[in-house]
């Protein structure tokens, strides 16, 4: 199996909370800035936007 080095593990944000929700994969070559995706925040129940933290 090929090793991808570009690929790499970030925490995610929820925006409404402020909770860390469970990491995500990224490609951070193919994917320069923040990454900014809906996600499921088990403190507020529902589909939120959730940021990448710094």
């Amino acid at each position: 199996m090929a090793k991808n080095e570009n690929r790499n593990f970030v925490t995610m944000k929820c925006t409404v909370c402020g909770r860390e929700l469970r990491p995500t994969s990224k490609n951070k070559k193919n994917t320069t800035e923040r990454l900014e995706i809906k996600k499921y925040c088990p403190n507020c129940k529902k589909a939120v936007v959730a940021k990448e933290k710094k």
